[in-house]
């Protein structure tokens, strides 16, 4: 059943039956109820609708039935329906923060058109909460992760619900996906932030130094180890553990991390003192860690430990329409590191942008940001190739027409910081067929203001 746009209240069994009717065929949803107390229950703070009450009925009123809905969500419009009696009541009423009133009898256009404002209000009002929910997101210190596509969503979904708890988390993702951005987010928004962050590649420590890494050593545990080495699991006690392509562990070292992880307990080489650790573990990998398991070539154990939560990442060609705020935030970075001028792409450079297929992902990415802000336009004719043209083929006309749209709307916001004047003015059209394109494309202002 569609979810009712409109909660209607009366107490009379054929005024609800007339609502029911005309707001059918209207196509607005609509759930009528005999009284307040029973439309309360169907109430809540993610309610995307709008409430529609008698003034008055017996036991709750309507203007106490305001007074509870503004308790559930003060946002949530309320238009009462009065007699012509109640006028000063209905005014008052107002005064306590109802959105609007009608006299009875009504015009059903009148109300019609009056619903349709209160229903924009609301989804106006849902849209400014998630909004700034981001943006206080946005502004936490440390890692950002950028990005409001619905594959990206997905992905923060399932981050949010284990930042405060220390279960092992498995981060799946092509090379340059941002695993590592995504582990030193999870770290910096979780308890264990005041503590370290600790990264080891796998795959790029020695098979017969990897151990000592993890590990660490005692002088003279074997030859050359001249003085003490503390560890990275030690180093790590109370923060975070990242071990990227942990599909390239050795297979003896996989039995030796798994007691640490079962015991929370290490010993250095050459020692015999075993030392308690309290460490959440972040892994990263490209590979298929259950295939290799089923292959013999990872320790399925191991995989159960450190699968507690997956978390796959989208390649960003699943992602495209992150990719101008993407490039945009990389390449402020850039201009910052280099003393150089950002100078915001235009309609067409977005569009190639995304156009591309991105085999890099965001580690690509950002360094053709940092090539653009070095050497100027003439950078982006790098991603010009065939793998481009390729996909460009495989895009019907409209989804190339929508990419380009919002790629030149994102590129024209970001160059104007949010502005809606300068942002009109720079792309030639009115401001409501822009506010009309904007909300096509799921834009508002405030993600583009400094």
């Amino acid at each position: 059943m569609t979810a009712p746009l409109v909660i209607f209240v009366d107490d009379d069994p054929d005024i609800r039956m007339v609502m029911e009717q005309t707001l059918a065929l209207e196509d607005m949803p609509v759930a009528c109820f005999a009284d307040g107390e029973s439309a309360l229950k169907c109430l809540g703070p993610e309610y995307q609708g709008i409430v529609l009450s008698d003034y008055n009925m017996p036991g709750m009123n309507g203007l106490e039935l305001l007074q509870a809905v503004r308790t559930i969500d003060e946002d949530i419009p309320v238009i009462l329906l009065t007699g012509q009696g109640d006028i000063s009541t209905a005014v008052s009423a107002m005064q306590q923060g109802a959105y609007d009133f009608i006299e009875k009898p009504f015009d059903h256009e009148e109300l019609i058109e009056l619903l349709k404002h209160a229903l924009e209000k609301r989804h106006l009002a849902l849209e400014n909460r998630r909004l700034k929910a981001q943006l206080r997101q946005l502004a936490k210190p440390g890692p950002r992760i950028l990005g409001d596509s619905p594959t990206m969503q997905r992905v923060m979904a399932t981050v949010e619900p284990i930042l405060d708890i220390s279960a092992n988390i498995l981060l799946h993702g092509e090379t340059g996906s941002g695993k590592d951005a995504l582990a030193r987010y999870i770290h910096e928004s979780s308890p264990r932030s005041a503590h370290n962050f600790v990264a080891i590649n796998c795959g790029a420590v020695p098979e017969n130094l990897i151990e000592s890494e993890l590990f660490g050593h005692e002088v003279g545990a074997f030859t050359g180890a001249d003085k003490r080495r503390i560890g990275k699991v030690e180093y790590a006690h109370q923060g975070t553990l990242f071990l990227d392509e942990v599909e390239s562990m050795p297979m003896p070292l996989q039995v030796k991390l798994l007691r640490v992880l079962e015991e929370q307990k290490v010993e250095r080489l050459g020692s015999n003192q075993v030392l308690d650790v309290d460490v959440r573990i972040i892994a990263a990998t490209k590979a298929d860690l259950k295939k290799l398991c089923d292959d013999g070539e990872f320790r399925p154990d191991l995989y159960y430990r450190l699968n507690v939560v997956k978390v796959d990442i989208p390649p960003l060609r699943e992602r495209k329409d992150d990719i101008p705020t993407l490039f945009h935030h990389f390449a402020l970075i850039a201009a910052a590191r280099y003393d150089r001028e950002s100078v915001p792409l235009d309609a067409r450079q977005a569009a190639r942008l995304m156009q591309h297929s991105w085999p890099g992902n965001v580690r690509e990415l950002r360094n053709l940001a940092e090539r653009y802000v070095l050497l100027g336009p003439a950078a982006l004719e790098d991603s010009d190739s065939a793998d481009t043209r390729h996909l460009a083929g495989r895009q019907t006309l409209s989804e190339m027409m929508d990419g380009f749209e919002r790629a030149a709307i994102v590129s024209a916001l970001n160059a104007c910081q949010g502005s809606i004047k300068d942002t009109m003015v720079a792309l030639g059209i009115a401001r409501k067929t822009l506010y009309d394109k904007m909300k096509k494309h799921g834009l508002d202002k405030a993600q583009f203001k400094d």
